[in-house]
């Protein structure tokens, strides 16, 4: 039986960026940190399903008797380049009642009329979850800076209140993912080609994904900001190449792994006797 090929380290280590990081150095199509071709990257993601699964009920389980860990992951991206792909052959291997996931969309009334990390805070994942924002607090910041509904001073507050949110998380036990999944703007225009030639892929396809993909440079720029402000040491920002989508599922996996991994999770010891319930268990 030929071995599944790996990763030839962490992509935690990989993909995480470092001081000096320039998203233009990335290129959409590479697959960093890893050998193989797409039949190999299947075939890893689906090795692998039982590790992360695995991981997670561990994680469930020592939340119900008092652990305060959890996780969280945030997914950020221009239209198309694959969230909702992550969320189904990632995170969907998890147990859906360990998992809370948000989607979040244009603010409500009621949420425009509180600061825009309200909203957020309605949504962190409780102790022993695993919580999957489906873009995140970052629109503030990223639309905001493209659009000029934000001046300067007031995205360097956001910014500011994003890594003060992001440390309060941390401190209550939280280990933050944060991923870009980054496509090119080539790559953006096949895909949503491929939904406006497909009838059953019409309603994913809005007219306003081409207003703003007009402004594919400012989101470039955007995010670029995001990067050198809030990439912290309790929350690193990750670039994940994504044109290939097969890679972008098991770099992400691979990052969920090294999260919950890192957080030397075990099963809870039983409080009550082993030996004698399963005594009664035999007579009844």
């Amino acid at each position: 039986m030929t071995a599944v090929l790996g990763f030839e380290q962490s992509p935690s280590e990989t993909l995480a960026i470092a001081q000096g990081f320039q998203l233009s150095s990335v290129d959409p199509e590479s697959t960093p940190g890893y050998p193989g071709a797409k039949a190999d990257g299947a075939a890893l993601l689906a090795e692998q399903d039982s590790r992360l699964s695995e991981l997670q009920e561990m994680l469930f389980a020592e939340g119900k008797f008092g652990s305060s860990k959890r996780v969280l992951l945030i997914l950020q991206a221009m239209d198309t380049a694959g969230k909702g792909g992550i969320v189904s052959h990632v995170v969907g291997a998890m147990d859906p009642q360990g998992v809370h996931l948000t989607a979040f969309k244009a603010p409500s009334d009621e949420e425009k009329a509180h600061d825009f990390l309200w909203r957020i805070e309605q949504a962190v994942p409780g102790a022993g979850m695993v919580g999957v924002f489906d873009r995140s607090h970052y629109e503030d910041v990223l639309i905001h800076r493209v659009h000029g509904w934000a001046d300067e001073a007031e995205l360097e507050r956001r910014y500011a209140a994003i890594n003060d949110f992001e440390a309060r998380l941390a401190e209550q036990g939280t280990v933050i993912v944060k991923v870009m999944l980054h496509i090119s703007r080539d790559e953006q225009k096949e895909r949503l080609l491929a939904r406006l030639d497909d009838p059953s892929k019409h309603w994913k396809y809005s007219p306003g994904d081409l207003e703003e993909r007009a402004h594919w440079d400012k989101y470039m720029d955007a995010f670029q900001k995001v990067f050198d402000n809030t990439s912290t040491a309790v929350a690193p920002w990750h670039v994940v190449p994504a044109n290939r989508k097969w890679y972008a599922r098991i770099a992400v996996q691979g990052l969920l792994i090294a999260a919950l991994e890192g957080l030397d999770l075990d099963w809870p010891k039983a409080t009550f006797d082993v030996a004698a319930e399963r005594e009664r268990a035999e007579a009844s």
